[in-house]
């Protein structure tokens, strides 16, 4: 993977545009991996960030109150206010764009490839992520409390990777293929599923 992720990003945008484009209203409502948003709701939250500018994440987040959650489920309800079919259309609209809130750019790598999972896994639609991808967004989180607790989530456990040469951290293994670890480092339950090791109990503990 190159150092600009930009390129990665677009071309993830893509592909789960072309996972999405077909579901069926039923599909639409899926609980996603996300708590409380469905498979609509989180690709509404994808585009929401994806148009974002940090003076518009700001002036938002005034006018929520400084509330982050309050700020994101008002995106969300704007973005799913009309058909799925306008929904698919504002998604795709932000496919090549570089705009986003305030944060580092692997942030923004992160968000759409965890969010693009939280959306398929229910679903099971299975998609091969670049490894480069995998392992650049698993340092990111592993290192940073930022929003979702990551850091404290893996503190003091080794993880390592059984499908790609990636290992991090110190103290009791937890181990299993490169995406499932990211699921787990990122607070989804659902990447536990396939991983194992001496840690592997206290990881589970720390599932949101």
């Amino acid at each position: 993977m190159t150092t600009d992720p930009w390129p990665v990003i677009h071309a993830e945008r893509r592909a789960l545009l072309a996972d999405v484009v077909e579901l069926t209203p039923k599909q639409w409502l899926t609980p996603s991996l996300c708590p409380g948003r469905t498979v609509r709701d989180t690709l509404a939250h994808l585009t929401a960030t994806a148009r974002m500018t940090p003076s518009g994440f700001f002036v938002k987040l005034a006018r929520s109150g400084f509330r982050f959650e309050v700020m994101t489920a008002r995106e969300i309800a704007e973005l799913t206010t009309g058909t799925t079919l306008q929904t698919l259309d504002l998604f795709a609209e932000q496919l090549t764009s570089v705009s986003h809130p305030p944060g580092p750019v692997d942030s923004w790598l992160g968000e759409t490839v965890v969010h693009a999972e939280d959306i398929r896994r229910p679903l099971g639609i299975v998609h091969e992520y670049p490894v480069a991808a995998l392992t650049r967004c698993a340092d990111f989180y592993r290192r940073s409390n930022l929003l979702i607790g990551a850091k404290r989530r893996v503190a003091g456990l080794t993880l390592r990777a059984t499908d790609t040469d990636w290992s991090a951290g110190s103290g009791p293994e937890v181990s299993g293929p490169m995406l499932p670890l990211l699921l787990a480092i990122t607070g989804r339950g659902a990447g536990l599923t396939g991983l194992a090791g001496a840690g592997f109990s206290t990881l589970a503990s720390r599932m949101r």
